[in-house]
């Protein structure tokens, strides 16, 4: 039986040989086939390749101009840019082996008439698609673009394309190539058309910020989660932004104070990631509004069932002093020597069981904040993907103004009832 086996596993060893051999051979017959090829027969090889390339470019050209309106958006704006990149590859490819482009592939705009007059052409009674381009419910856009349009008049298109084509950029960062394509605009009107719409929603939506205007439905709100009398969440969130206008790294910071449904009731934005968060608070006009014009927080006390009295308030983040009005959190300077109890808390040592429970209401109050800049960043691409050149800094000071506008629009499609995220 062993000797079987032997000449078995002989036989396997044997043909397993033959086969590398055999390999091998063909390997050498290739690589001197590829030696053997003359330069021009290189070349006809290469270009067979690139054609083939074009052709597989210029059948995802069609399939993006055909279906376009089926896709996603986020799915036609990578598939835009892929399309783009591998035809600009092969036109590079063709100029390095100086040959003439004779089958470039194809990029022109999309057929007429344009994306948004067949998507609007094409819309049904389902809401779906149109919240997932623009953002919002058709309701909601009816709503906003009668609000904006007395003040688009300096525009040379209409103003359901105007609002529609800033939606868009905003929801998706589309580039301004990619927003004049679907609404059959040059790049220039593109540009244009955003910034003007953009301060068209800072001038006019203003009224949707309620601290002045509601301020008794937001204290009744943050009672029924444990804080009385409070009348709003007030933090700092920084928004990045790519180039050397604000410096390496550079971002630009938004103070903004929300209310017990994360909708915004204040923003301040704008400010250098390089100055401290108390600078930003005491240059901004909420607190000129509470500190020197005493035009806030003054409404009457809330009245506990033991005596105490609670003035109206604010919950600050710990990066904020602690002021009459600014509630923030407790940090171990604030403990007293006798305190001995020794405990971790979010980062806070040696705090006593009664500011722990502080402290952990005050967490939850700030996650509000949160909640809120998470449902801007994802409704608002555009709001985490600025792209600013060396050159723009005329650009950049228009996005630190229009910045609250989106904040704004934000706030009218809570108010209006849009639940899309």
């Amino acid at each position: 039986m062993a000797g079987a086996g032997g000449t078995k596993n002989s036989t396997v060893a044997k043909s397993s040989s033959s086969a590398a051999a055999k390999r091998n051979n063909n390997n050498l017959k290739l690589q001197q086939q590829q030696l053997q090829q003359t330069p021009s027969t290189r070349r006809q090889n290469l270009l067979q390749l690139v054609a083939a390339a074009a052709s597989a470019t210029a059948a995802a050209h069609s399939f993006l101009a055909n279906h376009d309106l089926a896709l996603h958006p986020a799915q036609t704006l990578t598939l835009e840019s892929n399309i783009s990149a591998v035809s600009l590859s092969i036109s590079n490819l063709l100029s390095l082996i100086h040959h003439p482009i004779a089958f470039a592939v194809p990029r022109p705009p999309p057929p007429p008439p344009s994306w948004f007059y067949r998507f609007m052409s094409s819309q049904n009674d389902n809401d779906q698609l149109f919240i997932e381009s623009f953002r919002m419910s058709k309701q909601s856009f009816s709503y906003l673009l009668a609000l904006l349009t007395p003040s688009l008049s300096s525009l040379t298109i209409p103003p359901n394309y105007a609002v529609s084509a800033t939606l868009f950029r905003l929801a998706h960062a589309a580039s301004f190539n990619a927003v004049a394509r679907r609404f059959d605009l040059d790049s220039p009107t593109a540009c244009r058309v955003f910034f003007v719409v953009c301060k068209a929603i800072i001038d006019n939506l203003g009224h949707f910020f309620e601290l002045r205007t509601d301020l008794n439905r937001i204290v009744l709100g943050f009672g029924w989660i444990s804080l009385p009398n409070c009348c709003g969440v007030l933090g700092i969130d920084s928004f990045a932004v790519k180039g050397n206008l604000f410096g390496e790294n550079g971002s630009v910071m938004v103070q903004a104070l929300v209310d017990s449904e994360g909708r915004f009731l204040d923003v301040s934005a704008g400010w250098p990631s390089t100055m401290k968060p108390e600078m930003v608070l005491r240059q901004s006009e909420l607190f000129s509004s509470i500190e020197e014009s005493r035009e806030l927080l003054i409404g009457p006390s809330y009245e506990l069932n033991d005596g105490t009295s609670i003035p109206q308030y604010i919950l600050g983040e710990s990066c904020f002093p602690l002021l009459p009005w600014l509630i923030t959190p407790f940090r171990k300077s604030d403990t007293d020597d006798h305190e001995d109890e020794d405990d971790v808390n979010d980062g806070c040592l040696n705090l006593s069981s009664s500011k722990q429970a502080f402290n952990s209401v005050h967490n939850r109050g700030m996650e509000l904040l949160d909640t809120a800049f998470g449902r801007l960043r994802s409704r608002f691409k555009s709001v985490g993907r600025l792209l600013i050149s060396n050159r723009a800094g005329e650009e950049a000071r228009k996005w630190c103004c229009w910045l609250p506008g989106i904040i704004r629009n934000e706030t009218l499609i809570i108010v209006k009832g849009s639940e899309f995220l």
